[in-house]
């Protein structure tokens, strides 16, 4: 039975944040920003331990955040070389040759008994041929490499950036804000030998930094949350193949695009991530199938432009802490888990366990029940971006190589199980309660990957097939004139910033 019982009875003033990078730093901005008068916050960050910087993909919520904290879109962009992601294009997924885009956008108009896809079904049957994402806005700005803010309907967008300049970013309005940082190794983690919950970090040079609450930014790993607690991981290994990821930076060759390239390949996939002033590179791999000299060899022998840095191997083992939040202790970024960087969801994950915990701020106590609230939330989350990404390694016609046919034959969580079979054989995507992908994307991806339902919801055969097809034909024109009156990316780009640095 679960206990509201104070884990820590006293009340909470004094956190500390161990560790900076992209994890680090946004925890201090927004708990300073949101809740500095209540808060002393402390940061303390090695400047010999390189940030992994890697993730430099997002998704749409982070806008949300950003305006939570005040943040100017456009400073944030010129500070970080900033470029506007409509999705990402999957090649060579479903099968060699074959590409689609899973877009942030809605596609054509749902109604209270199904979703759009039931009506785009029922079209094919009828012999309307048009692609799904005709009838994405998104979906077609992503293939035209167009973008646009003025639109109205507006687009839903994320970014591509700089993740250690933006790092650096967050760093700065957080020092604005009262953050005091503390450059320094953690040697060692002190506990109360009564509650076991985390008194101090001491640092290589002697230094004790106290505080009531901590967060756990170190990485993978877990200096708090693993070495000093043992909190313990769900290895994910046996749903998500890929284990290792081999990075690089090259100079751009063409304009950025709006849109994340990922390209499967023999014993993985490759990231492609345009930023202003580079390209962001990486092959994931499993290294099963693939030793690190052929991965670092195929990701140069794939990726145009002269390189900026040496390729580096990253480990990671998939899966999460059995805890997010333990004693008086939450683990935010790497530290908490890392479940894969193919739907970047990385940031993502760091920004809903920050506002998970300032929901549940313990201002007078860290209580049992807020714990307990914060895992439950932190497990269906986690849980519900796992299947989302282990649907596309398993949904696929490949099996021409070793890793694709294991892929394809791999046991898959019952909750993905049921999710698929639901769908093919009759249509419907409901979403679970930790669910952040809506309904589009599940459809997007799983079309996209070669899943077609056995049937359509028959409220599609209430309109007759002149209604239907004038119906699809409208939805259709409305996205080609909207995408029509688009501006390239790229100009739009120039244009955009041009205006901050006219007024710098």
């Amino acid at each position: 039975m679960m206990s509201s019982a104070s884990v820590t009875p006293s009340p909470v003033k004094q956190v500390v944040i161990a560790g900076g990078g992209t994890a680090g730093w946004m925890a201090a901005a927004a708990l300073s920003r949101l809740l500095g008068k209540s808060l002393a916050v402390t940061l303390v960050e090695s400047k010999d331990i390189g940030v992994v910087g890697v993730g430099e993909a997002t998704i749409p919520p982070i806008r949300t955040f950003h305006k939570l904290l005040g943040i100017d879109e456009k400073a944030f962009m010129q500070a970080t070389s900033a470029t506007f992601k409509l999705g990402i294009e999957f090649s060579n997924w479903r099968a060699p040759g074959h590409s689609y885009i899973h877009s942030f956008g809605m596609t054509g108009k749902e109604c209270w008994a199904g979703e759009f896809h039931h009506f785009w079904l029922r079209a094919q049957q009828l012999g309307l041929q048009s692609e799904f994402g005709d009838y994405c806005v998104e979906l077609k700005a992503a293939q035209q490499n167009k973008f646009g803010l003025s639109q109205q309907p507006s687009l839903n967008f994320a970014y591509h950036f700089d993740a250690v300049a933006y790092g650096q970013y967050l760093r700065e309005l957080a020092t604005q804000a009262g953050v005091a940082r503390i450059e320094g190794d953690i040697a060692s983690v002190s506990k109360c030998p009564d509650s076991g919950s985390v008194t101090a970090l001491r640092l290589s040079d002697g230094r004790q930094v106290t505080g009531d609450f901590f967060i756990d930014c170190t990485g993978f790993k877990g200096l708090i949350i693993e070495q000093c607690l043992h909190t313990g991981y769900d290895n994910w290994s046996h749903y998500l193949p890929c284990d290792r990821v081999v990075a690089m930076q090259t100079r751009p060759l063409t304009a950025p695009v709006p849109f994340t390239r990922s390209v499967a390949h023999d014993a993985g996939w490759r990231w492609q991530i345009p930023l202003q002033h580079r390209v962001g590179n990486g092959l994931v791999y499993c290294s099963r199938y693939m030793s690190d000299e052929d991965a670092i060899a195929t990701l140069k022998r794939q990726t145009e432009g002269e390189p900026l840095n040496d390729p580096r191997v990253i480990r990671f083992t998939p899966g999460k802490r059995r805890l997010g939040w333990n004693k008086n202790c939450v683990a935010l970024g790497l530290a908490s888990g890392f479940i894969e960087p193919l739907e970047s969801t990385s940031i993502h994950l760091i920004m809903t366990g920050l506002v998970r915990l300032m929901r549940l701020f313990p201002f007078d106590g860290v209580t049992q029940s807020a714990i307990d609230e914060y895992n439950t939330k932190y497990d269906s989350e986690m849980r519900a971006i796992r299947d989302f990404i282990v649907m596309h390694y398993k949904v696929t016609n490949r099996q021409d190589t070793p890793f694709w046919a294991h892929c394809r034959s791999m046991t898959v969580p019952a909750s993905l199980t049921h999710k698929l079979h639901l769908f093919k054989e009759t249509g419907r995507v409901f979403l679970d309660d930790g669910d952040i992908f809506r309904v589009d994307s599940w459809t997007q991806v799983m079309l996209g990957q070669g899943l077609m339902p056995a049937q359509y919801h028959r409220v599609a055969d209430e309109m007759s097939e002149g209604e239907l097809q004038r119906f699809m034909s409208g939805l259709k024109h409305q996205v080609d004139t909207q995408v029509a009156a688009l501006p390239s990316h790229d100009a739009f780009l120039a244009r955009y910033l041009s205006s901050l640095r006219k007024s710098g």
